[in-house]
């Protein structure tokens, strides 16, 4: 639409019945606005006008399960600007004002799938504030409403949000757009008992009230972020500090046992400001959800938001947090400027939480991640269509489609992979030094793929460097590069001479298990053949209590294997695993196994029905596709 239409469309006072603005006092912050490139998932028009500030003032009701309140947006302005674009998915618009309190013209467009509407607004003729009196919707996609008995302590109701990729439109009305930084600050008024916690540095007191008797917390975050990372959490939660800067939150019932499974955090974020530069974050604390929380982990800045299910009681799976820690700069400081180029968050991440890993716990441990992760790329590529497929690529179209199809593990591993292979080309010592620049050089900023790779080549690679990476293959066209390292692991090749002589035969009494990393489990487990007795199925299980497994890593391992031989003695376990949390790497092989067989489908059926309404919006979209939901209502 061109601008005069536009403009038009959005100040026509016949349906909307906007006042005429009298000027206010300042004038319009007009900018020269630094250039972004075009986000096919935003409805934004970053050229003409972007958010630069988000002030919110919010209420959580349980009853209605909605947010209501204000958000107060700071706008920087190009010169001829006279309308803002922000995205708004199922959000009730009561009213926008100016900063004097002046009604502004605005249109809610039409709806598209996934993406939401636009929501076009006049800017003022003076100002750069305009404040939107909204509410969201009940079944608004980022926000998870839990009853007290969904929680641990069954005490207190509890919410959550969930901004990646593209959901804080339906609880923010922002440009919603991973290149369109802002910082932000809210106020958040919860019932009495309960505490509000978010992604940003806590700036009132803790015991604050309003009139309504309600508690209200104050928070602030002064370093610009991408939208999806504007993150709040409601409900009974205590806290557990950790180290001078670290600390973990969750329910009672959880918090001491997340903090005893913690304790490694410092020395991550040491190992990390060792390799790669100081943490510019302030604090990095932990918050543990129920366990309908649909990713394993989520990077919020300085409240890393975690599933449960990492909670193994030995420490096994902390190399989760190692991750979200590692978004800290891969992601969090140095973003994907759109969802195309997603792979600049993951891959790096995934390379930077090995490495920190390494520093941790040593090469063995970290070669297990590896060559873990390179089982996981290859079912990735194999799931995407095999080496042509499309998906495969690093830099992705995704134009048309939910960002979230390119949320697999192509992004994390293939990505993580190229890393490996440059630093197999140039060393370790150089491409340390580079990534530490690279952080620095564009902190709290946007980048693309193109633009990562010119900065790549013009301060790393030397001579024909470039060549011998491939650079051009590895991001833009499908496939694993032939020039792949290795990923070997000491540790795995033992375990697979195991796996060698039970699958010829020998007895389970004679497999060496005791010293075994779950790591070394996951293994094992995947080493298996697809087609097992129901015999040898119940010497395993007798043998290691493999049902009964309380670490959900390898638990989940042996339900894949349970499903493909229909092992029941394992479907009771089954049902209570799906039943009971909601993060989505667990549903998916779970439910896509289920579904591949029809006694499996009509029990994947039947668990769905009950558990649906526990999962999280974005569980329940890859689940819905999987079972084809739609057909079945």
């Amino acid at each position: 639409m061109r601008k005069a239409a536009f403009r038009r469309s959005i100040l026509s006072a016949a349906f909307l019945g906007a006042a005429c603005v009298p000027p206010a006092s300042q004038p319009p912050a007009a900018v020269s606005l630094a250039p972004l490139p075009r986000d096919s998932h935003s409805f934004a028009r970053p050229a003409e006008a972007r958010v630069s500030h988000v002030a919110l003032d919010l209420a959580p009701d349980f009853a209605s399960r909605r947010l209501q309140g204000t958000a107060r947006l700071t706008i920087q302005r190009a010169p001829s600007a006279d309308s803002i674009v922000l995205d708004v998915r199922d959000l009730t618009i009561r009213r926008i004002t100016d900063g004097a309190g002046n009604a502004l013209g605005y249109n809610v467009g039409a709806a598209q799938q996934f993406l939401g509407s636009p929501l076009a607004i006049a800017l003022p003729a003076r100002g750069d504030v305009i404040v939107i009196e909204y509410q969201t919707s009940p079944e608004a996609a980022a926000v998870q409403w839990l009853s007290p008995e969904q929680t641990a302590g069954k005490r207190l109701p509890f919410m959550f949000t969930q901004g990646q990729a593209i959901l804080t439109r339906t609880w923010v009305p922002t440009q919603d757009s991973p290149g369109i930084r802002q910082t932000y600050e809210a106020v958040v008024r919860v019932p009495a008992g309960m505490r509000a916690v978010m992604s940003a540095k806590q700036a009132g007191a803790e015991n604050e009230s309003d009139a309504e008797g309600r508690r209200v917390y104050r928070y602030r975050m002064e370093n610009a972020i991408p939208p999806y990372l504007i993150a709040l959490a409601v409900g009974d939660i205590a806290f557990r500090p950790i180290g001078t800067r670290t600390g973990v939150y969750g329910e009672p019932s959880v918090v001491d046992r997340a903090a005893s499974e913690f304790v490694e955090v410092d020395q991550m974020i040491a190992a990390a400001e060792k390799l790669y530069g100081p943490y510019r974050w302030g604090r990095y604390d932990i918050l543990v959800l129920p366990p309908s929380f649909p990713f394993g982990g989520m990077e919020n800045p300085t409240l890393t938001f975690a599933t449960p299910t990492i909670l193994a009681g030995d420490r096994s799976l902390v190399s989760l947090v190692a991750h979200e820690l590692a978004h800290s700069w891969s992601g969090n400081l140095v973003t994907n400027a759109t969802w195309d180029d997603f792979w600049l968050n993951e891959g790096f991440t995934t390379y930077l939480e090995s490495r920190i890993m390494e520093e941790l716990r040593g090469r063995p441990y970290a070669d297990m991640l590896r060559a873990l992760g390179r089982q996981d790329m290859l079912k990735a590529v194999a799931d995407a269509g095999g080496e042509a497929g499309a998906d495969t690529r690093l830099r992705l179209d995704l134009r048309g489609r939910d960002p979230d199809d390119g949320l697999t593990d192509i992004a994390y591993e293939k990505g993580a992979s190229f890393l490996q292979t440059v630093e197999s080309v140039v060393g370790r010592t150089r491409l340390d030094g580079f990534l530490r620049e690279y952080f620095d050089r564009f902190a709290f900023q946007p980048i693309s793929s193109e633009g990562m790779i010119a900065y790549m080549r013009q301060r790393l690679l030397r001579g024909d460097e470039s060549e011998r990476i491939g650079i051009e293959q590895w991001v833009f066209q499908p496939g694993i590069p032939a020039n792949i390292p290795a990923a070997n692991s000491a540790a795995f090749a033992a375990v697979e001479q195991q796996i060698g002589a039970w699958r010829n035969g020998g007895p389970t009494s004679a497999l060496q298990t005791s010293a075994w990393s779950t790591h070394e489990w996951l293994r094992f487990l995947r080493g298996l053949p697809d087609t097992i007795s129901a015999r040898r199925l119940a010497e395993l299980d007798g043998a290691f209590r493999l049902t009964a497994r309380g670490n959900s890593e390898i638990l989940e391992e042996w339900l894949q294997i349970a499903i493909r031989n229909r092992y029941e003695p394992a479907f009771p376990a089954l049902d209570r695993f799906l039943t009971t949390q909601g993060r989505r790497k667990f549903l998916t092989p779970l439910y896509t196994g289920l579904s591949k067989t029809d006694w499996g489908r009509a029990m994947a059926i039947d668990i769905y029905r009950r558990a649906r309404p526990t999962y999280h919006s974005v569980a329940v979209n890859t689940i819905d596709q999987v079972l084809k939901w739609s057909e079945v209502k």
